[in-house]
């Protein structure tokens, strides 16, 4: 019987599994070492485009704030321009409306009746006069109620008075502004 020696052939084998094994495992770890480092790269990559678009977000949230601020400062501004315009409306209908009502009262007035006085405080009026007849103080009085002015028309005294040796009636009216702007 031959007997054939096998063990060197079985170790030359094995070696050359280990190396086959070895250069695999080898690769293996180069290739998954490639596949993280391009991963990280990518990852990276990825980082450093999202904290560009978050620093153009953020230069982009402070333009608009100062626009926003330079939008409530006009805001501001025009709410003063138009609480001074406001002042000068209130100014100019307070100036017009004594003349207003003394030109009404003018229009209102009878021939022969005369205003004698007039005085005005707030919204209170006070009117004194002297008429020829109490029909020229009643016919005056209607007038005034129904001018849009005058309110709670009360007459306060209605006496008869002599002047150069004819008799007159002297009387006083009160009465009240229909209305009157509110003073700041």
């Amino acid at each position: 019987m031959i007997k054939i020696n096998l063990l060197p052939v079985r170790a030359a084998k094995k070696k050359e599994t280990a190396i086959q094994q070895l250069v695999i495992t080898g690769v293996v770890i180069v290739l998954i070492a490639v596949i993280v480092m391009s991963l990280y790269v990518v990852k990276r990559i990825q980082i450093a485009a999202t904290q560009d678009d978050i620093k153009t977000a953020n230069s982009r949230i402070n333009e608009l704030k100062t626009k926003i601020g330079k939008l409530e400062e006009l805001r501001n501004l025009k709410e003063q321009v138009k609480k001074k315009l406001d002042v000068l409306s209130m100014l100019r209908k307070n100036k017009m409306g004594p003349a207003q009502r003394l030109a009404t009262l003018s229009d209102l007035t009878p021939e022969r009746l005369w205003l004698t006085s007039y005085s005005e405080s707030n919204q209170d009026i006070k009117i004194s006069g002297i008429a020829f007849t109490e029909d020229l103080i009643a016919q005056f009085m209607r007038a005034l109620e129904a001018s849009s002015d005058f309110m709670l028309l009360e007459l306060v005294v209605s006496e008869q008075i002599e002047m150069a040796g004819t008799k007159l009636k002297k009387f006083d009216i009160s009465m009240k502004l229909e209305s009157v702007a509110p003073q700041k």
